[in-house]
This record gives structure tokens, sequence and C-alpha cells, in this order.
């Protein structure tokens, strides 16, 4: 059963919000993957956010570009956290999408990640699975302590090239 629903309205979405997929393989969390239009097919989308809960999901992480709707209906239905993605846009660059999923009314939250930001909406999924999970914290934990030792080795190997090799 899958903790985690990742949804999108179009295929467009999909190199975006595929690095939650990839951070959730990472962590061993179980999700699945969904192409599900607000606007085009507003009776699939309702059965979707209606049935989530009881198909298990603990998140759901819902991307969306230009008006943005489909976090904010996630989150109006379902009754656990969402994350919203806001997708870049050829218009106005993402802004619009950002405005549109963090601009929710009270009593309807999303958290919203930056534009393009799927894998820290991953993270953040895994964060709020890790509140009582013990071996998911302790992944998390790892997790962390990697990015932090990719980031010393990266400075070390400058350190030892310099910039130009570096860069090469």
């Amino acid at each position: 059963m899958a903790q985690v629903g990742i949804v999108m309205g179009s295929d467009s979405d999909l190199p975006v919000m595929k690095k939650a997929a990839e951070v959730l393989d990472e962590l061993g969390i179980s999700y699945e993957v969904r192409i599900i239009s607000a606007h085009r097919e507003p009776d699939e989308f309702f059965e979707y956010a209606k049935s989530a809960a009881d198909k298990g999901y603990k998140v759901i992480i819902a991307g969306a570009g230009k008006a943005a709707h489909l976090p904010g209906m996630c989150a109006a239905i379902f009754p656990l956290p969402v994350i919203g993605v806001p997708m870049k846009t050829s218009d106005l660059g993402g802004v619009d999408s950002l405005y549109s999923i963090v601009q929710m009314p009270t009593g309807i939250p999303v958290a919203t990640v930056a534009i393009g930001g799927a894998a820290n909406a991953g993270i953040l999924a895994a964060k709020i699975l890790a509140t009582s999970d013990d071996a998911l914290l302790s992944k998390l934990r790892d997790y962390s302590e990697k990015m932090k030792n990719e980031v010393i080795d990266k400075d070390e190997k400058l350190a030892k090239v310099g910039i130009e090799a570096y860069l090469q």
C-alpha cells in the first residue's frame, strides 16, 4: 500500500515530479504516481482525492503549473498533509503557480516548496512520515549525513585542484 500519492495534471510535469519519486525510492517509502487533471477530468480527480486516505496515503505531493489548482483542491478534500510543487511556466516563470499554491484560504493549508522543488517535496513527505516512524527518521539522518559528506568532498577536491581544474 502506497504511503504517498504523487499527482500532477500533465505528463509535462513528470521530469520535475520524478525527483520526488527518486527521494522516496532512496528512503524506501512507497508511493503511487498519477496524472489527473482537476480541470479536464474533475470527476476522476474528486474520486482520487476522496479515496486517497482510504488507500493508505499519508501525504499527497501535488505538482501544478499556471492556475495550479491541483494542490489546493487536494487539500480541500484529502484530510492529511498536501505538499504543493509549483511548476515553472513559460508565461511567468512559475511565479503564477507559486502564488496560486501558496495563497490558500484559512483551513485549507498546502505546504509549498520552491518552483520545481519536487526533491524537497519528497524530503518533506518523508519528514512528515518520520514523526511516527523511527526507522525512517534514522534513514533521514543518514540522508543528511550523506549530503554533508558530499559537500565536504567537493570542498576538499576544490582545495586540492583549484577552480579551473575543478570546473573541467
